[in-house]
């Protein structure tokens, strides 16, 4: 049994993600820097787990860190969960939806703002509704 509220089996995943979001969302995968929709995005709003649609991150919290990812300094209280990630030969902090369990990306504490955090996250890990 899953810890997350939001359950479905990971054969309802893949018919409601498509192929990319599932390997991004579901498998842990990375999207290619500088190629999604929300890197440089910068309308008022709050950006959204793609998977289960619950609210991650507020605009006022996003910044163009210029990593060729989607930047913000921090979430929305209790949506973002943390996880050690020692994979690929580097030792980082996972992001992942509290509601859901998908990936959403990493942490790190080199962020310019006064939180010095930069969440690192992938356009396709989330959606966006304007305010």
């Amino acid at each position: 049994m899953s810890k997350y509220p939001f359950q479905k089996t990971e054969e309802e995943w893949k018919k409601e993600l498509s192929e990319e979001q599932y390997r991004i969302l579901r498998q842990k995968g990375t999207e290619r820097p500088f190629t999604g929709e929300y890197n440089i995005h910068s309308e008022n709003g709050t950006y959204k787990c793609m998977a289960c649609q619950v609210p991650l991150f507020e605009s006022t919290s996003k910044f163009d860190s210029g990593c060729g990812w989607p930047s913000f300094d921090e979430s929305i209280e209790g949506s973002v969960e943390y996880l050690k990630d020692t994979t690929h030969g580097m030792i980082r902090t996972e992001i992942l939806c509290t509601n859901c369990g998908s990936h959403l990306g990493h942490i790190f504490d080199d962020g310019p703002t006064t939180t010095g955090q930069r969440y690192c996250v992938n356009s396709i890990s989330i959606g966006f509704d304007k305010s």
